[in-house]
């Protein structure tokens, strides 16, 4: 048997990492940030806590990386040609895809939501979660002018709250939550002037 290539190390680091964000998610979106310990997540992902320390150096680091990665996610949605600009066609995608976004990623939706009002948890990526929203309002706030808006500003404000809102109400109660017609009626207000 020969020696493991820097590749295989490398895909062996990265599923490492992935298990660790992985259990670490369930475990933060369940039973909260702070009552979480980096044993609990190693006894989760079945491996010791020192193997945790050699991917992460600490358990704010690990929170940083999976917000980091679930705002990527949400800044592809809704810019996935990179380009700065949302134009109509992405606008209608964007919001077509919150529900089943929402669904896929339930557990770091409600971790994201959970840590907005814990003021010592959020000023661990507030930064971050403050760069998304001041480029997806900017990008919002231009769509709106280039549709003839009266407010712009306004309505990229608007826009964003009613989708904090759907998406909170679909998280905390989907049994009773018309998702569907929602997101169609905001379709119906955004597609036309």
């Amino acid at each position: 048997m020969s020696p493991r290539t820097s590749k295989q190390f490398e895909t062996i680091r990265e599923s490492k990492k992935e298990l660790i964000r992985k259990k670490a998610l369930k475990l933060f979106a369940r039973d909260g940030y702070y009552t979480t310990s980096i044993r609990d997540i190693a006894g989760e992902a079945n491996i010791s806590k020192g193997l945790i320390y050699n991917y992460y150096e600490s358990k704010e680091q690990l929170l940083k990386e999976i917000i980091l990665t679930g705002l990527k996610k949400i800044e592809e949605m809704v810019d996935p040609d990179h380009d700065g600009v949302i134009s109509s066609e992405e606008l209608l995608n964007m919001l077509n895809m919150i529900r089943d976004m929402l669904s896929n990623d339930r557990r770091f939706w409600t971790l994201y939501f959970s840590i907005l009002p814990q003021p010592s948890v959020l000023t661990l990526v507030k930064e971050e979660i403050d760069e998304m929203y001041r480029n997806m309002i900017g990008m919002f706030v231009e769509y709106f002018k280039r549709e003839g808006y009266k407010d712009p500003e306004t309505e990229a404000l608007i826009l964003g709250s009613m989708l904090d809102g759907v998406s909170f109400n679909f998280l905390y109660n989907p049994e009773n939550y018309p998702i569907d017609k929602v997101i169609d009626r905001i379709i119906e207000l955004y597609s036309k002037k």
